[in-house]
């Protein structure tokens, strides 16, 4: 779970983060009573969970009330990515001498927790990346061992961050990786941490991603999905109990296995294609699972076709042909669809598919016929 701003700044908050004092605004004249509180100058930042919120207009300066009360007005319903302002977050504007940038994640292929930090902050992290990788000092921390204080003064050091903030960098990286852990985040990251001319450290922004594997241990965070606003698409796939992510492309892509699943969505894409979806319906490919799975993707107006993906192991490819069947019996499908069945039973399988094929229910023997097949369906190459 994605927290807006203002959140991830009150989540830093519990862990003793320093951050710009501010409030959360839903309307014009909160969002002036906020800033009259805080004290001007004062910043107005839109809250949309997607970057780039600044060069959209969402962010402004206001020295006044009445820059507040324009500012506000016209950043409250702006558009930004898709994204609809709701809420603003109004904070005391900081006075800046330096940027940088520090978060934690998990490298999930070392089995360690990856800290990055760097003296380039206020930009994204892929730029710097790409510009000057040197520029970034990465950390891997055993997650038995942890982040002490002395750890985090060397890493400072190698990150060559301004000697002013230094110890004061070093306390708040301890700090933001307790957040991490005890806070069960995927993502921590501050972009930018400032060090002001007063020779203050503290985060400008906040963004943290929440790990849903461990909500079960923080009632807490009601108040957070309270504020989402989920997909439509993967409501009703969770409703239905399906492993559902909406994309922007135009092929449908239903597969048993996780792994199958992202393999579809590339081979679709090295087809000229784009997915709309990843949907793994897992070991249960019967014909409630697949009726489901079908319902969630034809009800996505984006979808030009449809590429059903099964490799049996353990499910067999007999069964899922004969749910196939059954699903479209109860589903009104309004795209074409695309079959590459493989594995346990692939010929009995086949051959129960073989009298309902036609135009719009076509079968190929392999995933690469078939994901040429669903893009040109989709209306990509052929």
């Amino acid at each position: 779970m994605d927290l807006f701003e203002y959140q991830g700044k009150q989540y830093f908050a519990r862990f003793g983060i320093p951050t710009s004092k501010g409030g959360v605004a839903d309307t014009v004249d909160e969002a002036v009573a906020v800033a009259d509180e805080v004290g001007y100058p004062v910043v107005v930042k839109a809250q949309v969970k997607v970057g780039g919120r600044g060069k959209a207009g969402g962010v402004k300066l206001a020295n006044d009330a009445g820059e507040v009360r324009t500012h506000a007005g016209s950043i409250l319903g702006l558009d930004i990515k898709g994204h609809v302002v709701h809420r603003l977050w109004v904070e005391h504007a900081s006075d800046i001498s330096r940027e940088y940038y520090a978060s934690f994640t998990l490298d999930r292929a070392a089995k360690r927790h990856l800290g990055m930090l760097s003296a380039e902050g206020g930009v994204e992290i892929e730029e710097v990346a790409v510009s000057n990788p040197d520029a970034i000092a990465m950390r891997s921390i055993d997650p038995v061992d942890g982040l002490d204080l002395a750890a985090a003064r060397e890493w400072v050091a190698a990150a060559n961050l301004d000697e002013p903030a230094r110890e004061q960098a070093a306390a708040l990286l301890v700090d933001l990786y307790r957040c991490y852990v005890e806070g069960d985040c995927d993502l921590a990251e501050i972009n930018p941490l400032i060090l002001t001319p007063e020779g203050r450290v503290h985060a400008l922004d906040a963004k943290v991603t929440l790990d849903d594997n461990a909500t079960y241990r923080h009632p807490e965070w009601a108040e957070f999905a309270a504020t989402e606003v989920e997909d439509e698409r993967e409501a009703r796939a969770k409703a239905r109990g399906l492993n559902y992510i909406g994309l922007d492309g135009s092929v449908g892509i239903i597969a048993n296995g996780a792994g199958l699943a992202m393999s579809t969505l590339d081979v679709v894409n090295q087809c000229g294609g784009a997915a709309a979806n990843f949907l793994d319906i897992g070991g249960g490919a019967n014909a409630d699972v697949m009726a489901a799975a079908l319902e969630v993707i034809n009800s996505d107006p984006a979808v030009r076709a449809i590429f059903v993906n099964i490799f049996g192991g353990i499910t067999r490819v007999d069964e899922v042909a004969k749910g196939v069947i059954e699903a479209l019996g109860r589903v009104e499908i309004s795209s074409p669809i695309v079959l590459r069945l493989d594995g346990t039973n692939a010929p009995a399988g086949r051959e129960i598919l073989a009298s309902h094929l036609s135009d719009r229910l076509v079968a190929e023997p392999t995933m690469i016929d078939a994901a040429r097949r669903a893009v040109a369906f989709a209306g990509g190459k052929s």
